[in-house]
């Protein structure tokens, strides 16, 4: 992969590991518990990844569920980073499947894509173009 955007990694936990990209063609890099936890059944928790990262302006980071774990029904809620955050990156994890999920230090628990951010110019307006579906809400293309 040619396209390349210099990230600073301030590692804040003696046991944080650097992100690490899968393979030469990865989007996203994985990212590394600095904890022990254990995900029951419906629970959802904080897992801190002991790493903070200096992101370019213009740019954020994007948390993505690693297909393994999404797999097994551990997903990520929320997860956007925005280029002016400085603290330590957490995921939060939600076990969505009936067993218990055990999470080891140095466990990856999460994948991440550093993707542009446009910051909109927002206008007031009394009304929108008109387009083909108009206010037509969910599912209102249709199924197939």
């Amino acid at each position: 992969m040619t396209n390349k955007l210099k990230v600073k990694v301030k590692l804040l936990h003696p046991d944080a590991k650097m992100p690490i990209y899968g393979s030469a063609g990865a989007a996203a890099f994985d990212l590394y518990s600095v904890e022990d936890a254990i995900l029951e059944p419906g629970e959802t928790k904080i897992i801190r990844l002991g790493l903070a990262l200096e992101i370019e302006p213009g740019y954020c980071l994007k948390f993505r569920d690693r297909s393994g774990l999404g797999a097994k029904g551990i997903h990520h809620f929320a997860g956007l980073i925005d280029s002016d955050y400085r603290g330590e990156l957490k995921v939060v994890l939600h076990n969505s499947g009936k067993t218990s999920y055990k999470i080891e230090k140095n466990d990856r628990v999460i994948q991440a894509v550093i993707a542009p951010a446009i910051q909109a110019d927002f206008e007031k307006v009394d009304e929108l173009s008109p387009t083909a579906r108009g206010d037509g809400g969910f599912h209102s293309t249709g199924k197939k």
